[in-house]
């Protein structure tokens, strides 16, 4: 089987693996936040999931990048010295294996060490980022960066927590609730300072 054959057969289940663990660290995240997000997401949210935490920060997606093609390298690596001992003991190496298994240990090895970082990353994100929110939410040490213009006329200080297609997660100035707001009831938001938590 030609390796371009391969890659397509794999494609279909790299991404449903991606939307999983995307789904994963965006439950998660808001969980730490008092939010069951399935409850307030579409399906559409769900599968643009892993692209926007990869897309949400330049140096997020040229590590990730950066990280599929190291652990490649070093699963190339191994094979260029696969004779060792030590490399046939871990990765379970038979002397008696066809040229396309030894390929297929490899392959295999690249593959399970891109999945677990990928798991690695999207959980860090998820937690590391629900703690730091968590905590400044509790100790009222957040900058309200943005200003939510209702239909209603009335205007209100936020700090934005999140967005998805329906809604708007935030914090009110003089509050430490979350609240969620439809988009509908949203006349505009206004970009007040830099989004960067502070």
């Amino acid at each position: 089987m030609k390796y371009t054959d391969k890659l397509e057969k794999l494609l279909p289940f790299g991404y449903l693996y991606l939307v999983l663990i995307g789904l994963f660290k965006e439950s998660v995240f808001h969980y730490m936040l008092g939010i069951n997000i399935l409850k307030y997401s579409t399906i559409m949210d769900i599968l643009i999931s892993p692209i926007a935490t990869m897309t949400s920060h330049p140096l997020f997606l040229f590590g990730i990048i950066g990280f599929c093609f190291g652990m490649y390298g070093y699963a190339m690596l191994l094979k260029k010295y696969r004779h060792k001992a030590w490399i046939q003991k871990s990765l379970k190496l038979k002397s008696d294996y066809s040229k396309e298994e030894v390929e297929n240990v490899f392959r295999d090895h690249a593959i399970n060490f891109i999945a677990f970082g990928l798991l690695s990353f999207f959980l860090g994100v998820g937690v590391g980022n629900g703690t730091i929110i968590a905590k400044k939410i509790k100790s009222g040490d957040i900058k309200y960066n943005n200003k939510l213009n209702y239909n209603s006329g009335e205007s209100e200080e936020v700090y934005l927590i999140n967005t998805n297609s329906v809604y708007y997660f935030y914090i009110a100035k003089g509050s430490k609730t979350v609240k969620i707001a439809p988009l509908g009831a949203i006349k505009s938001l206004e970009l007040t300072e830099n989004k960067k938590l502070q």
